[in-house]
C-alpha cells in the first residue's frame, strides 16, 4: 500500500527534477520574459498596460492547462514559467510607472507577500519542497510562490541597478557571487536544500534581467547591441530545443521522494535558524547597500528637477525633427539615446523629486513605444512627444532662485520650443506658421528682456543677435528654407548651450 502511494505521489508530481538544465532553462525564461516584454512594449508599440493585459492572459491561459495536466509535461510547465515571468516583471513595472509605487515599497511589499506565502504554505502541507507538487493546493502555492519571486526579483533588481545607479553588469556580477556563496553554504556547510533553493531561484531574476539588457541594449547604454528582438529569438530558440531535449531524453521527470526525504529529514529547528540567520544576513546587507549607494547618489543632489532636464527636453525636440522630416530611422537612434541618458540619470533624478521622476518616465515609455513601432504612425508620435516635452518644460523651468539670479540656464526653454515649432514649419514648407512662430518668438523675447538681460546681459545680447538673423530670414518676402534652416539652427545651437 505505502508503495502504491508513493508511486502515485511520483506520478502526479507536476515539476520538474532540479538538474542543471533546470537552472539554465530558468535564467534562459527570466531573460526572454525581460527582453520579449520589452519587444511587445516598445518595438510593436503595445505600450505597457496592454503588454500586461496580453501577457496576463496568456500566462492564465497555460496556467490553466498547468492545473488540468496530471504530471509533468516539459512544454506546458516552462511555458507557463516563461509567461509568469513576463507577467510578474510587468506587475512591478505597472506598479512603478503607472501608479508611481516606489522600488522601495514595492520591495517591502512582494517581500512580505512571499514571506506570508512560504508561512501559509508551511504551516499547511509541512513542507516547501519542489518535489512534493503532488496536490492541488500544494500547486497553487507553488505558482503564488513563482509569481511574487519574479515580481520582487524585478523590484530589488530595478531598485539596485537603475534606482541605485549599480548598473546592470555590476548587479549582475553582484547576484552571482551571492548565489556561488549560497551554493558553497549548501555544499559545504550543510545549509538547508529547500532554503538554498528558493534563495537561488529569487536572485536568478535579477540576473537573467541583467543578461537581457546586457545584451539588447545598444552600445551607446553600455550593452552588446542585439536588440529585443533579436535577444528574444535566440532565447526562445534556445529553450524550445531544451524543452524538446528534456521532453525526448526526460531525465529532468522526476524518479522518487528520496530528493523530498533529503529536504525533509533534517533537524527543523537547526532549520529555522539557518533560516532566521540568512534573512538577517540579506536584511543587514541590503539595507547597508540601499543607505551607501543612495547616500552617494545624493551628494551632488539638489533641491529641484528645475535646469536639469535641459538634455532630455533637447533629445526630445530633435526627435520631433526627424519625425516631422519623416526620417524615422534617427529618431529611434534619439529614443534610443533618450533612454539611456535617463536611465544614467534615474539614480540622482529619482532621488531629488520621485513624483515628478515617475510622471516624466510615463511619458518617456509612450514616446519610445510609438517611435520604435515597427510601422510608427507620424501623427501619433508628434503627439506623444509634444505631451512629453509640455511634462519636461513644466518640471524645467521652475528654477531655483540661486541659478535663476545668476546664469539664463532653464530659462530659455520656451524659446527653445518656439524655434523647433518654427523649424517644423520650415520643414514643411509652411511659412505662414513659421512667420507667426516668428512673431510669437520677438513678443516672448521682448518681454523677457528686463528680466534675462539683467541676469546675463552678454549671452542675452548673443542670442539676440541670432534671433535678429532668424527673424529676418523667415519674414523675408521670399524665404530660402535652406537660408532659414541655418539660421534657426545656429540660434538653437547658442540658446541650448546657455539653457544647460
Amino acid at each position: 500500500m505505502q508503495t502504491n502511494e508513493s508511486n502515485m505521489k511520483i506520478m502526479l508530481n507536476k515539476v520538474p527534477e532540479v538538474t542543471i538544465f533546470f537552472w539554465i532553462i530558468k535564467i534562459l525564461c527570466t531573460t526572454v520574459g525581460e527582453t520579449f516584454a520589452d519587444f511587445l512594449n516598445f518595438n510593436l508599440g503595445f505600450g505597457l498596460a496592454n503588454t500586461t493585459i496580453l501577457m496576463g492572459i496568456a500566462f492564465f491561459i497555460f496556467l490553466f492547462f498547468q492545473f488540468r495536466a496530471t504530471k509533468y509535461v516539459p512544454a506546458i510547465y516552462w511555458i507557463t514559467v516563461v509567461l509568469i515571468s513576463v507577467f510578474g516583471t510587468l506587475v512591478t513595472d505597472n506598479l512603478t510607472d503607472n501608479v508611481g509605487v516606489r522600488l522601495e515599497v514595492s520591495t517591502a511589499v512582494f517581500s512580505v507577500l512571499l514571506g506570508l506565502t512560504f508561512l501559509f504554505w508551511f504551516l499547511s502541507e509541512k513542507t516547501l519542497s519542489i518535489h512534493s507538487i503532488y496536490t492541488r493546493k500544494r500547486e497553487v502555492f507553488y505558482w503564488l510562490t513563482i509569481l511574487f519571486t519574479f515580481a520582487l526579483g524585478t523590484a530589488v533588481g530595478d531598485l539596485y541597478s537603475e534606482q541605485l545607479g549599480l548598473g546592470y553588469l555590476k548587479t549582475g556580477i553582484t547576484v552571482i557571487v551571492i548565489i556561488a556563496i549560497i551554493y558553497l553554504a549548501y555544499k559545504f556547510l550543510k545549509l538547508d536544500a529547500v532554503l538554498a533553493f528558493w534563495i537561488a531561484y529569487i536572485l536568478t531574476r535579477p540576473l537573467g534581467a541583467s543578461l537581457g539588457d546586457l545584451l539588447s541594449q545598444p552600445k551607446v547604454n553600455g550593452g552588446i547591441g542585439l536588440g529585443t528582438t533579436t535577444t528574444s529569438v535566440i532565447f526562445l530558440v534556445a529553450i524550445l530545443a531544451i524543452i524538446v531535449f528534456l521532453a525526448v531524453t526526460k531525465i529532468d521527470t522526476t524518479k522518487g521522494n528520496a530528493a523530498e526525504i533529503n529536504e525533509t529529514k533534517g533537524n527543523k529547528k537547526n532549520v529555522l535558524i539557518q533560516t532566521v540567520v540568512v534573512l538577517i544576513i540579506f536584511l543587514g546587507v541590503g539595507i547597508g547597500g540601499y543607505v551607501g549607494l543612495s547616500n552617494a547618489a545624493s551628494q551632488s543632489a539638489t533641491t529641484t528637477l528645475a535646469g536639469q532636464l535641459t538634455d532630455f527636453i533637447n533629445i526630445e525636440n530633435s526627435m520631433l525633427n526627424h519625425v516631422n522630416s519623416n526620417n524615422f530611422t534617427a529618431a529611434k537612434n534619439d529614443a534610443d539615446n533618450l533612454e539611456h541618458q535617463w536611465d544614467a540619470a534615474e539614480s540622482k533624478l529619482r532621488k531629488i523629486d520621485g513624483t515628478t521622476w515617475t510622471k516624466i518616465d510615463g511619458t518617456f515609455d509612450i514616446v519610445l513605444a510609438s517611435v520604435r513601432s515597427s510601422s510608427p504612425d507620424a501623427s501619433k508620435c508628434k503627439s506623444v512627444i509634444t505631451n512629453s516635452l509640455s511634462v519636461l518644460n513644466g518640471a524645467n523651468k521652475s528654477v531655483t532662485k540661486t541659478a535663476s539670479q545668476n546664469t539664463l540656464v532653464g530659462n530659455l526653454t520656451d524659446f527653445v520650443n518656439i524655434e523647433n515649432d518654427m523649424l517644423k514649419d520650415v520643414n514643411s514648407n509652411n511659412f505662414t506658421a513659421a512667420k507667426q512662430k516668428a512673431d510669437q518668438l520677438e513678443h516672448n523675447w521682448d518681454v523677457s528682456e528686463p528680466k534675462l538681460r539683467k541676469i546675463d546681459g552678454t549671452t542675452w545680447t548673443k542670442i539676440d543677435g541670432t534671433l535678429d538673423v532668424v527673424l529676418a530670414s523667415v519674414r523675408s518676402g521670399s524665404p530660402d528654407a535652406g537660408q532659414c534652416k541655418s539660421a534657426i539652427n545656429k540660434s538653437l545651437s547658442v540658446i541650448n548651450a546657455a539653457n544647460k
